[in-house]
């Protein structure tokens, strides 16, 4: 389903709420939100911004949105935070997993105001919720689709830092291009940070010159895709949180798209209506907060019916991601023949699965 028909459908939700069930809770929400990167670069921070942008047109005046962009996952972020606190934020958003620190120190300070962290396991207090997506099951489809396509059998994943969301993404690409390519071979770059163009280039162009010819990210910027497409052709990748179509149909030939608004719907609405409660939400693809971006016609007829096919797998909950057997990078077993991963493993993660020569930085 298509980012607008989700917009769409978030439109319909809100017509669907009544004036008796928003009275119960309150009549006006601030909402804001504290994004790592910026929000017209059409990475993560855009989506998430796209997800507030949604909730607003659905609910109108009884929401107001403030945001801040660019926000590091360092002290900065508690200043940022104790300035929404202090300004009247119902609610504050943050989006990075390096936000949790902060979110967690100054939610203590503040009990009558929510915090909810994106990609984040603290819960350290009643007010803050946490929430994340399933997106290694994403990964999953994009691994299939680097196993199938490359001809150097090198494909590449640039990641920010060693959270256990990262590692499960890295685990899933990894894995199920070596599942359809048993030659295929992971070439790791660490940016150390989700923005920083300057660096995300240069990991792209070491992976180019080391022979890697598809190219996944969990960073934000489009510097890996502009790398690629450098390449002429030569160098393939995939479009990140959103769909990227300004780089299709080469290099993009795919993308994994967030889908926030339904998720900022439901939350800020809870507020409203007076039901709001502590979460720790985790949806994937047969939610509709995990797109797959359109499989583009680089892509051969057969391979994107095989992609589509896991896709719709994994969204019917007929398959699962990590079934084993996995081994550790260290060759320890991790997962027996025939067993699917709990969430507690996953979002436990602290390893590289077998096959992976890259290590993890301390």
């Amino acid at each position: 389903m298509s980012i607008l028909k989700h917009l769409a459908v978030l439109g319909l939700i809100a017509s669907g709420l009544t004036t008796a069930a928003m009275a119960q809770g309150l009549d006006r929400v601030k909402a804001c939100f504290v994004y790592p990167g910026p929000i017209g670069d059409g990475g993560p921070s855009f989506q998430h911004h796209r997800g507030a942008e949604a909730v607003k047109a659905a609910l109108g005046d009884r929401v107001e949105l403030d945001w801040e962009e660019n926000v590091a996952g360092d002290a900065s972020a508690e200043l940022v935070l104790e300035q929404m606190a202090t300004a009247g934020c119902t609610i504050i958003f943050t989006t990075a997993s390096g936000h949790g620190a902060a979110t967690n120190a100054v939610a203590a300070r503040f009990p009558e105001v929510k915090f909810e962290h994106a990609a984040g396991l603290r819960r350290d207090h009643p007010n803050v919720s946490t929430f994340s997506a399933r997106f290694h099951e994403g990964r999953a489809v994009q691994g299939l689709l680097a196993g199938r396509m490359t001809r150097t059998n090198r494909i590449g994943f640039i990641a920010p830092v060693p959270s256990p969301e990262v590692l499960v993404e890295i685990n899933a690409y990894f894995g199920h291009a070596r599942r359809v390519n048993p030659n295929v071979e992971l070439v790791l770059e660490w940016t150390g940070t989700a923005f920083d163009p300057v660096r995300e280039a240069r990991a792209a162009e070491a992976m180019v010159a080391a022979g890697v010819d598809v190219i996944a990210q969990h960073t934000e910027s489009t510097a890996p895709l502009e790398v690629a497409a450098g390449a002429g052709g030569a160098v393939l990748g995939f479009g990140q949180a959103s769909d990227r179509a300004e780089f299709a149909p080469s290099p993009r030939i795919s993308a994994i798209v967030h889908n926030w608004g339904p998720y900022y719907f439901r939350r800020i609405g809870a507020l409203l209506d007076g039901t709001y409660a502590q979460v720790d939400a985790w949806d994937g693809i047969g939610s509709g907060v995990v797109l797959i971006g359109q499989i583009s016609q680089e892509v051969p007829l057969m391979i994107r019916v095989e992609a589509e096919g896991l896709r719709d797998a994994i969204a019917a909950g007929t398959y699962h991601p990590f079934t084993g057997p996995i081994r550790r990078q260290d060759g320890t077993l991790w997962l027996a023949a025939g067993a699917t991963a709990s969430d507690a493993q996953l979002r436990g993660m602290d390893f590289l699965v077998a096959g992976i020569d890259g290590a993890i930085p301390p």
